[in-house]
């Protein structure tokens, strides 16, 4: 995404390459890999890069695309609706972004950047802020699972939970724009527009380290990305399906208790929530269907299955009675992303 971060471009390579030589003889590897779907974009701004010089820590050469635009302040704000959303320049890269989470449905991604060592997550800004706006917490309907996610990062990494030379962050995490504001960032869109649980992982405090520093930032990592990895296929998913004619029914909205963030399910009538362990009821609304509540269970490891059968007619809550059961095609998503992303049959998850 800043071209001139460049250890999480190699770092990611460095992940391809440990799994296609570990998957065949490392049961957790192989286990993720059968559970869910990885992407991996080792460089959205390979212009930017091209202009980088290794061993420059802080300048900003190579931070912006070809056309000058910084592609973290690219995308569509989170507080607006897409059609209300003045001032956007919507860059080429910016555009195959938007096209491939709105093809690819994603259910966890990582978006990784250098310049400080900390995990950070949405929201990235507060409703009708600016690029000069003073900084504070903007918590998300998802507060608690982004901030979790977050402390699965940086726990498991060699040193991020710890201060740093270049920063400190309390247990190496922070909300974005608690730490600063930036409006237009990749991880507030996905998550308000693509129904992608993303955050932001700065690797470290030099932009561009030298090259032969580059598989200690892996091995510092590692850990942090296989767990991270794992958060993809927990919470709830399903499928919501027609009682009469048995086919799945798209566009259909999916609320957990009263949070404010709202699922839209696939054309194939998949959904999924990353979700702590707990109870909660989730409703499901579809045009010209009655409407469907239920109390789930969402277990401590792993994920509760449910499918949801929609009667047609007037809109009223059916008895809490359906049988559940884990969908067949239930989504497994994971994003990395160096920016990096994931998918739709099994849960995707993207690293850029």
């Amino acid at each position: 995404m800043h071209g001139n971060e460049a250890s999480s471009r190699e770092m990611l390579l460095l992940l391809i390459d440990d799994i296609l030589r570990r998957y065949t003889t490392d049961p957790t590897l192989a286990q993720l890999l059968a559970s869910t779907r990885l992407h991996i974009m080792p460089s959205m701004n390979p212009d930017g890069f091209e202009v980088s010089v290794e061993g420059d820590c802080s300048s900003i050469d190579g931070r912006m695309n070809a056309n000058g635009f910084d592609l973290n302040r690219d995308f569509p704000l989170p507080f607006a609706s897409l059609s209300n959303q003045a001032g956007h320049s919507d860059q080429p890269e910016t555009r195959a972004i938007r096209r491939w989470v709105a093809e690819t449905p994603f259910v966890l991604s990582a978006n990784f950047h250098g310049g400080a060592v900390v995990a950070s997550y949405p929201y990235d800004s507060m409703p009708g802020a600016t690029e000069y706006s003073p900084p504070g917490y903007s918590r998300s309907p998802d507060d608690d699972v982004f901030r979790h996610l977050a402390l699965v990062y940086s726990r498991n990494h060699a040193t991020m939970r710890f201060s740093s030379e270049c920063d400190s962050f309390p247990d190496g995490i922070t909300n974005g724009a608690d730490w600063y504001q930036i409006t237009g960032s990749m991880e507030d869109y996905n998550y308000a527009f693509a129904n992608c649980m993303e955050i932001t992982v700065e690797l470290t405090c030099c932009k561009y380290p030298p090259k032969e520093t580059i598989p200690g930032v892996y091995e510092e990592n590692r850990n942090s990305l296989i767990e991270f990895w794992k958060q993809a296929v927990r919470g709830v998913t399903g499928q919501v399906i027609s009682a009469t004619t048995r086919l799945p029914i798209s566009n259909a909205a999916v609320r957990v208790d009263n949070r404010l963030s709202v699922m839209r399910t696939t054309p194939a009538g998949e959904f999924w929530r990353i979700l702590l362990p707990g109870n909660y009821t989730i409703t499901v609304t579809a045009a010209g269907y009655q409407s469907f509540q239920r109390r789930i269970a969402v277990p401590v490891n792993g994920q509760v299955g449910v499918t949801v059968e929609l009667n047609v007619g007037s809109d009223r809550f059916p008895a809490d009675d359906a049988p559940a059961s884990l969908p067949s095609s239930s989504p497994s998503m994971l994003l990395l992303l160096s920016l990096s992303t994931c998918c739709a049959g099994l849960h995707s998850l993207a690293w850029w």
